[in-house]
């Protein structure tokens, strides 16, 4: 477990924070094809694609269905019950809106891509299979809205990061803290980066630990569940209930849990709040460069990364993300925004201190940058460096050493034992394409 902060929530005040504000949402009478170039449609729409439907997806495809300039026009699940309910949700809300034709459900991916109709995708899968269909999609010349924790690999990280950049697509990690929550984790990012609490010393990111290799027991089979394709890249094993749940389900699978298919609340809430910490301290395109281990005997029960500018963040401390510099802090959550001292936030930033991108809807923010081929505010590499920050936490974890970190050049340098651990052997019929 991390190791205990010695902030505590009682150093706080609460304080209001800023409002965030809307960014209007233009889709003109066009669609946006291979390479970028825009073909008229006579219906006027985006065409989108659902690729695998849980509880994220279900969210954002609610939130799709509701946007006018936007067509759901096929929806792809492993498992029959979920696509078909996916299926009969588009088809009831276009019904009633006599709004046409009927969407296409799809057991593998594969087919949904190979739609020319379709303009662009929201993949939800878990997360050991962002890569593979990342890619992939980005040689069918479909832009992109894909959920974190971006890759289940560091490789996986830098390969969609090159698939996107060669393609030239529009893609946007669903980080949604950077432009939801009334504006929080932007006040708090733009306050520490604009000297408010003096320079940076330390940052502390509380989220949870790393994930274990899988131990569940076999269960009955779910009907029409294709496990095969379910399990993908990773290793087979028998089917429990707890990594796909039976049916339409309404809670957060604990697929998360185990290291064969994500990593844990280390790369879960990890791919929130160390997002944050990035994006407070301007390492948006960079990272740390080394990462040690706090020991208990033989025993990693902390870790703390060090940045080229001396700056030091820890795993642990309160939920969030806190920022202490020689000036004051700054803690930033969903649920709160606060700092010491607490006139820190009440003075109103100024014409020349850092402004961020405001953006109160993460959908919107994808789907404007769809039409202006604009970069998103959670671009691939903004996602890709986030989970890495995580992945190379869990490496810690999991191996009990130090680590040197190249964000620059995407490796451990000479290490061989280290630049190891950056990608793992697929299952046969899995690999990750080239881009």
């Amino acid at each position: 477990m991390p190791s205990p902060s010695p902030i505590t929530r009682r150093q706080f005040v609460a304080t209001t924070a800023a409002a965030a504000m809307a960014s209007p949402l233009i889709i003109p009478s066009v669609s946006w094809g291979a390479a970028g170039v825009r073909r008229p449609r006579p219906s006027g729409r985006l065409n989108l694609g659902f690729i695998g439907i849980g509880v994220m997806n279900r969210d954002h495809l609610h939130r799709f269905l509701d946007i006018p300039e936007v067509q759901v026009q096929a929806v792809c699940d492993v498992d029959t019950t979920r696509r078909e309910a996916a299926k009969k949700m588009v088809d009831d809300k276009y019904s009633a809106a006599a709004a046409a034709a009927g969407c296409a459900a799809y057991n593998d991916y594969r087919g949904l891509l190979e739609r020319k109709d379709i303009d662009a995708v929201a993949i939800a899968t878990p997360d050991h299979w962002h890569a593979i269909i990342v890619i992939e999609a980005c040689k069918a010349k479909k832009d992109i809205y894909c959920e974190k924790p971006l890759s289940l690999k560091i490789h996986e990280a830098k390969a969609m990061i090159d698939a996107v950049r060669k393609h030239d697509r529009v893609f946007q990690t669903g980080s949604q803290q950077r432009t939801e929550y009334d504006g929080k984790f932007r006040t708090a990012c733009e306050y520490v980066r604009s000297g408010r609490i003096g320079k940076v010393l330390t940052v502390h990111v509380g989220v949870g630990g790393p994930s274990k290799w899988c131990d569940l027991p076999e269960e009955s089979m779910e009907p029409n569940l294709d496990w095969d394709r379910w399990l993908g890249p990773a290793p087979m094993r028998p089917y429990n209930s707890i990594l796909s749940p039976r049916g339409v389900h309404n809670h957060y699978p604990l697929w998360r849990n185990y290291r064969e298919y994500s990593g844990g609340t280390m790369t879960d809430m990890g791919a929130h709040h160390f997002d944050i910490a990035q994006w407070g301290l301007d390492m948006d395109t960079s990272g740390p460069v080394e990462v040690r281990p706090a020991l208990d005997g033989d025993r990693t029960v902390g870790v703390r990364y060090v940045y080229a500018n001396g700056v030091e963040m820890t795993h642990g401390g309160p939920s969030g993300t806190t920022f202490i510099g020689t000036k004051g802090m700054i803690q930033v959550d969903r649920d709160k925004l606060v700092s010491i001292p607490e006139g820190i936030l009440k003075e109103p930033l100024g014409d020349n201190d850092v402004h961020l991108p405001k953006f109160s809807d993460h959908h919107a923010n994808w789907l404007e940058c769809v039409k202006s081929r604009q970069r998103c505010i959670c671009d691939v590499e903004v996602g890709a460096r986030s989970v890495t920050v995580c992945h190379l936490g869990n490496l810690v974890y999991w191996n009990n050493r130090a680590l040197k970190w190249d964000p620059k050049n995407w490796n451990f340098g000479n290490d061989r034992e280290a630049n190891g651990w950056m990608d793992y052997q697929r299952r046969e019929g899995y690999a990750l394409p080239e881009a």
